[in-house]
């Protein structure tokens, strides 16, 4: 079946005239109609009843018209990936990244610089709650963010990384020689937290939920670094994955893991659909080749 006459008959029936598929489609309105006879001819039966300028489909008409449909995205789709496969090799990808998580990824960015030269990466810095609404509205083809992600966006998932969750505090704080610290023991502690468009804030009030009570919030900001001042001045704890842990000088700071229950800091791409692009596989790829997730 040609293809072209398939794609001029479903632009017809779809705009209900021969006129209309016409200027769609940039050809005259009698090499519509020839299309057209030349299908009906391919498929041996009458695909539309002209009635003046009313075009009414006939039961294969109505076959045709659904299964072309169906056969032209299909095109559609396998000139995507045909594509894609090329830009896998000389594209563009935007990467969304939250501040906590890109200081985990010097390493990722320098290994896909040097196996894929030829992708022009992007990254877009946002907090991951936000990153999970601009991938789900395809603003962005994939982000990061961290677990769990909103149910309502129905977004898929992969994990990158997970962490236990420290408490810090001036030195002083906890008791001498403690080195973990039941959560339900913050019930009584001011705490310093990322601002709650943050996804590890939003995973954070859920485990106080879980836990049974509400925490007592001294103050919030977009840095993790003025969380880490401020709980050395001895205004309250900041709550942080293990990795910022053993990026500071601990000197004036008590640092214990958080037990019982132990909370992780699940970091994860997220997309949406379950078609991804070459050159965002590619990302997939080095992302699991480094991080050994």
């Amino acid at each position: 079946m040609d293809l072209r006459s398939l794609r001029y008959f479903v632009e017809t029936v779809r705009l209900n005239s021969f006129t209309q598929a016409a200027e769609s489609l940039h050809v005259t309105q009698s090499t519509i109609s020839k299309m057209v006879r030349q299908l009906e001819q391919e498929v041996g039966a009458q695909l539309l009843i002209r009635d003046g300028r009313k075009l009414t489909l006939t039961d294969t008409g109505s076959v045709v018209y659904a299964r072309g449909e169906e056969m032209l995205a299909t095109m559609r789709q396998l000139t995507e990936e045909v594509r894609d496969t090329q830009s896998a090799q000389s594209g563009h990808l935007t990467i969304g990244i939250p501040p906590m998580i890109n200081l985990l990824f010097t390493p990722v960015l320098k290994a896909f610089r040097l196996r894929h030269p030829d992708i022009a990466l992007t990254l877009r810095e946002d907090a991951g709650q936000a990153l999970e609404r601009q991938v789900a509205a395809g603003e962005l083809e994939i982000g990061m963010t961290v677990l769990p992600a909103d149910p309502q966006l129905a977004l898929q998932t992969a994990p990158i990384a997970s962490y236990p969750i420290w408490a810090l505090a001036a030195r002083g704080t906890f008791q001498k020689h403690r080195t973990t610290l039941k959560l339900k023991a913050l019930a009584n502690m001011p705490l310093v937290l990322l601002q709650d468009d943050f996804a590890l804030t939003r995973s954070l009030r859920h485990a106080f939920a879980a836990a049974g009570f509400e925490p007592q919030i001294a103050a919030q900001s977009g840095q993790w670094d003025w969380l880490v001042a401020m709980a050395s001045a001895g205004m309250g704890v900041a709550l942080l994955p293990e990795p910022f842990i053993h990026r500071l000088a601990i000197g004036r700071l008590d640092a214990v893991r958080l037990v019982e229950p132990e909370l992780q800091w699940q970091a994860a791409h997220v997309w949406r659909g379950p078609y991804l692009s070459h050159a965002a596989r590619a990302w997939l790829d080095v992302c699991r080749d480094v991080l050994r997730a």
